[in-house]
């Protein structure tokens, strides 16, 4: 089993590495300059992770967070940043030239077929390699750039699934973040390739600039493990008040309310309408995922003021308790009578136990 956990920790980790220098690759081919390859050092962080976390955690990963998916973010944002800010590269020739392209690669790729027959093995699985990666280079840089996107929201579940569980996180609440990514992943691939794809978009650089920066925002809600983890409250905490009990109660809840206004759907809504009203970018899909998007904020303010009056109900309630309690009547603890026998008016038989008291220095007896 220990084995098991190593082999996934860095299986998942070389696929970050591979999958961020597939990233640094397209950006040396599109810029048509080497020393971006220098972006490739941004993995060094990830191995010196991984190496930390095999030797004090044993794969294992942490509680509240995930230091490679936040690693594996730094790595690769930067190359999406700069192929998406490429504008020569977003838009795709004609059909007919890109059929030409492809026709032409396949004959090369069949004339190079017919020509390694008569080398070695090692020289043709060169050769082949060579013009595999010749043929993916002549395929539209928007359709890369897209299916980089794509790749890279399915390496964040993927890779989270497959990364070992820490000891704050089950089984069943892990199942319940993939489900949540994949929501996420799903309504962040729709806001990048709609908002970015107008041609008013890419004609503002400050306004593909701000997208952008919403969109690594958003990012940043895959390394958090907080809106699935429940807090077992302690008794001094449900007692202090509103503020710490409702923290306390609602952690995970809180923690989803607020990545959904404030990271996500939040965010996409602004930006949505700017480009309605300001921009004047209306379409059916822009404003169908505004409508979702609202929906979703009302929603979550809606459950968030539900959850404050549940606590705030159980808190006066508890009070109502405690003054019910504090009503009752007390017993007389040092004479032992109770109170009926005092209110009936009869004193008889009452055995009122006599005290003695104390010597004093008059009384006490002199001494010689």
């Amino acid at each position: 089993m220990e084995g098991l956990v190593l082999l996934n920790a860095l299986a998942t980790r070389l696929l970050f590495v591979l999958h961020s220098l597939v990233g640094v690759w397209r950006v040396t081919e599109v810029k048509k300059e080497p020393w971006y390859w220098l972006l490739a050092l941004l993995n060094l962080s990830l191995f010196l992770e991984t190496a930390l976390t095999l030797k004090f955690k044993r794969g294992r990963g942490y509680k509240w967070f995930s230091p490679a998916i936040f690693l594996y973010l730094i790595s690769i944002v930067p190359s999406l940043w700069l192929l998406e800010m490429h504008h020569e590269t977003q838009y795709c020739s004609s059909q007919s030239e890109g059929m030409s392209k492809n026709t032409s690669t396949k004959e090369d790729f069949n004339q190079t077929l017919l020509s390694t027959e008569q080398t070695n093995r090692a020289d043709d699985l060169i050769e082949t390699a060579k013009v595999f990666v010749n043929n993916l280079s002549t395929v539209c840089e928007k359709v890369w750039t897209l299916g980089l996107h794509q790749t890279f929201l399915l390496m964040l579940i993927i890779g989270r699934w497959l990364l070992p569980i820490g000891g704050g996180i089950t089984r069943d609440q892990l199942s319940q973040l993939l489900l949540m990514f994949v929501g996420t992943a799903a309504d962040i691939l729709e806001f990048t390739s709609e908002t970015l794809e107008e041609e008013n978009v890419r004609n503002s650089p400050a306004l593909v600039y701000a997208i952008l920066v919403i969109w690594t925002w958003s990012m940043l809600q895959f390394p958090l493990d907080l809106a699935v983890q429940h807090v077992v409250c302690p008794v001094s905490m449900t007692t202090r008040g509103f503020p710490s009990r409702f923290f306390c109660q609602y952690s995970a809840d809180l923690w989803n309310i607020g990545i959904s206004i404030f990271i996500q759907d939040g965010p996409f809504l602004v930006v949505r309408l700017i480009l309605m009203t300001y921009f004047k970018v209306i379409n059916q899909m822009l404003v169908f995922f505004a409508a979702k998007n609202f929906l979703v904020v009302v929603l979550q303010l809606y459950r968030l003021v539900v959850l404050a009056l549940v606590v705030h109900a159980s808190l006066r309630s508890q009070r109502e308790r405690l003054k019910g309690e504090h009503r009752r009547p007390g017993v007389p603890a040092e004479s032992g009578v109770s109170p009926g026998a005092w209110a009936g008016g009869s004193k008889e038989g009452l055995a009122i136990p006599l005290q003695a008291l104390p010597v004093t220095s008059d009384d006490s007896p002199l001494t010689p």
